[in-house]
């Protein structure tokens, strides 16, 4: 398991925004971009938010979304969902990650 470091959940919003909220939201009941609406994410399977067009790859990655599974994919999501159509580089650095994590957290229950 990789550890997460400890996020800001203000600098991770400020990256949700510069990086992220092109392709999604996160309020409930928030529609559907190029992304599906992140709300509810943490504890959900991948592929699962209702109304979203996923690919087979993230259908069958079976994992449940969570600060360790999050922070693996976030930095180089195409390695860790080979075929997603995420077209994210990535985050590749540790505590961008945390504070991202740490503002979806909070932003999407």
């Amino acid at each position: 398991m990789a550890d997460v470091p400890d996020g800001n959940v203000d600098k991770g919003k400020k990256l949700f925004v510069q990086r992220c909220s092109q392709c999604h939201t996160v309020e409930a009941g928030g529609k559907h971009k190029t992304g599906p609406n992140l709300n509810g994410l943490f504890g959900r399977k991948t592929g699962q938010a209702p109304g979203f067009s996923y690919t087979q790859a993230n259908k069958n990655k079976g994992i449940t979304w969570g600060k360790d599974t999050l922070f693996e994919y976030l930095e180089n999501p195409k390695k860790y969902i080979p075929g997603t159509k995420m077209v994210f580089a990535g985050l590749k650095k540790k505590n961008e990650r945390g504070d991202l994590i740490a503002y979806l957290e909070s932003a999407t229950k």
